[in-house]
């Protein structure tokens, strides 16, 4: 057993089964042996590729996207650009490359970064060293928010914790985490049935309750209502609410049982786009999307970037670019992440349709 699974193993031994929400939590953020706590999960050597290490174009066209914000937002300064669960600083690294090109967003901006893990801390720091800015970290969302902010989180709402709950017969029972007669960890069900739980559904339907992601977006809706910017979440998921289990483990770069090995494999859900928009909605924020990564993408130029790119580089160099461009809006399976990722914004009710956003909308938002 991994050191943490010791531990969660003798937690349930002493207070009894956990639930889905504090194994994730545990898992990922324990302060010894937590998953992003303790090394760099990104890359080829690690367990996962994000967009913003698959092609600079990601960042480099997020980083374009909240220049044209900012222009929209009457051009503020000084302003926050904050990013949630900034990874290696990838994202952030280019977004600022690209947004030289705007007269006076860098000079307005200020650098906040929402990250618990030190590890990453240190990378972020080597990564943005000659970026000419100066990060400021911040533990907590809260933290990172004041006066009027552009905020960016890519991969960020699927790792944070969620519950679940199964639908028996005696009705809606909290799925727990547990040990079995060989002291292996296994899922069970709470004795007693959720009373205040009354959703329809067929029997064995996994209903997922994910409020930690519920509270981040109305935070950051809550703040852009009354401040002024906007929130750019990106990340996989569907863009309607439904039943099913999507807790998943990563490792080398190939899915594992969620229970086997805590601590030493990424733990992700599916991130339901549609609660996420009906929480910044009701938080007072204006909701833009959700639309397809693909559909973003192509929206803001990707093509015509890697077209201009391309013209500059040597053949090998143009082949990579093209090959990454395609990876981050491929769609012809639900699994490409062209299809599977989506994107939404969360801004002031004062601001126009954002780019990217335009002629999409949930259904509950489409015109008669």
């Amino acid at each position: 057993m991994t050191p943490l699974a010791q531990e969660l193993a003798r937690l349930i031994r002493d207070e009894g089964p956990l639930s889905v929400s504090r194994y994730m939590a545990l898992a990922l953020g324990h302060p010894r042996h937590g998953y992003y706590m303790k090394q760099d999960p990104f890359g080829a050597a690690g367990d996962f590729t994000t967009a913003p290490e698959i092609s600079q174009i990601f960042g480099e066209l997020i980083g374009l996207w909240a220049a044209t914000a900012w222009r929209m937002m009457g051009e503020p300064a000084p302003f926050r650009l904050v990013e949630l669960g900034p990874g290696r600083g990838t994202l952030m690294q280019d977004m600022l490359r690209a947004g030289k090109v705007v007269s006076g967003f860098r000079e307005a901006l200020t650098v906040h970064m929402v990250e618990t893990s030190p590890v990453l801390r240190e990378r972020q720091r080597a990564t943005l060293a000659a970026s000419g800015m100066a990060p400021v970290w911040h533990e907590r969302i809260e933290d990172a928010l004041d006066g009027p902010a552009l905020i960016v989180a890519n991969e960020f709402l699927d790792a944070l914790p969620l519950d679940q709950f199964v639908l028996t017969p005696e009705g809606w029972r909290e799925r727990l985490v547990g040990l079995d007669g060989e002291g292996r960890f296994a899922f069970g069900l709470s004795a007693e049935p959720e009373g205040r739980m009354a959703r329809a559904a067929p029997q064995g339907a996994v209903l997922e309750q994910p409020l930690a992601a519920l509270e981040t977006v109305a935070t950051v809706a809550r703040h852009v209502a009354a401040e002024g910017g906007a929130g750019l979440f990106i990340d996989y998921g569907a863009v309607q609410t439904g039943f099913g289990d999507t807790l998943q483990a990563m490792r080398q770069h190939g899915f594992v049982d969620p229970l086997a090995e805590p601590g030493d494999a990424d733990l992700t859900v599916h991130v339901d786009f549609e609660r996420m928009a009906q929480a910044g909605r009701a938080a007072g924020a204006a909701v833009h999307g959700a639309v397809t990564q693909r559909d973003f993408l192509l929206a803001l130029g990707l093509e015509q970037r890697v077209a201009a790119l391309s013209r500059r580089a040597v053949p090998e160099q143009a082949a990579r670019l093209a090959a990454g461009a395609s990876r981050l809006v491929a769609a012809d399976r639900g699994t490409d992440m062209g299809q599977l990722f989506k994107v939404l914004a969360l801004a002031d009710p004062r601001l126009p349709l954002l780019p990217g956003f335009d002629l999409h909308r949930l259904p509950e938002q489409a015109a008669p």
